[in-house]
């Protein structure tokens, strides 16, 4: 499991950097190439401006993973706090919490994405803003049940027998016990960060039209598949989809590996 996880953050980590380094070269345009079908040289064949469909693809997949770590590492963060501040500061402060978490969760993701990326002004800081403040709320929940049943613990009751104050029964023993579920928690996020980000580029309330994001080589793409040029939406498409399987398979080998007893069920 621990070589099946290196392989995939190996693959995806390659992903972002070679697609860091194809900034310029996606945006070259050459109307001699123009409309090329996949081959060699261009792999992923090239568009109506005679631009490389693989270096944009990759430009596309690494500003999506850029993308789906900021906001992923935003969301838990937020999670995490909120989860246990709901579980351990009192009645009123979880009602609080757990009426906001049900107002967002009430709220469809796309929906409240679209209106936080448009009323940030779009571009990359509405988009990762949009998808973090979005996404927390399973997790924040997955930490509160955790809390919840911890505090039931023989250990943590000695500890508040023993005269421990609640937060610093917190901190010593509840938060080194959460912190594999809230890398698990992390990981799993990506995929849906991703998603949605190409969702909302893809619909045009994210990122500008000339930055090569994944969403809106598919929106570009579909002006163009009638007219048969297939591979502008299939390459790109696929990539996705196997980046967010790639995800997704990591945080799934990464819970096996802090909780062996999940492979079971």
């Amino acid at each position: 499991m621990v070589v099946i996880f290196v392989l995939v953050v190996g693959f995806l980590t390659g992903v972002a950097l070679v697609g860091s380094f194809c900034y310029e070269s996606a945006r070259i345009t050459d109307f001699s190439r123009k409309n090329l079908k996949p081959g060699i040289p261009y792999l992923f064949g090239t568009d109506w401006l005679g631009r490389d469909m693989l270096t944009r693809t990759l430009n596309g997949l690494s500003m999506s993973i850029l993308i789906g770590l900021c906001a992923a590492i935003i969301s838990a963060i937020i999670a995490f706090v909120l989860g246990v501040l709901a579980a351990v500061g009192g009645k009123k402060v979880d009602a609080c919490i757990t009426w906001l978490i049900d107002l967002i969760m009430g709220i469809p993701h796309i929906l409240l994405l679209i209106l936080i990326s448009y009323g940030l002004g779009k571009g990359l800081k509405g988009v990762i803003i949009g998808v973090a403040v979005t996404h927390w709320t399973s997790l924040a929940r997955v930490i509160r049940a955790e809390v919840l049943q911890l505090k039931e613990s023989q250990y943590i009751k000695i500890a508040e027998r023993l005269g421990h104050s609640k937060w610093k029964v917190a901190v010593k023993h509840m938060i080194p016990h959460l912190l594999p579920q809230f890398i698990v928690g992390l990981i799993l996020l990506f995929p849906h960060a991703v998603l949605h980000e190409a969702s909302i580029t893809f619909l045009g309330f994210g990122l500008s039209p000339e930055q090569p994001a994944i969403g809106i080589i598919l929106s570009e793409s579909m002006k163009h598949l009638i007219t048969g040029k297939w591979w502008l939406a299939v390459f790109p498409g696929a990539m996705l989809v196997l980046t967010v399987i790639l995800f997704d398979v990591a945080g799934g080998v990464l819970r096996k590996i802090f909780d062996p007893s999940s492979a079971h069920e």
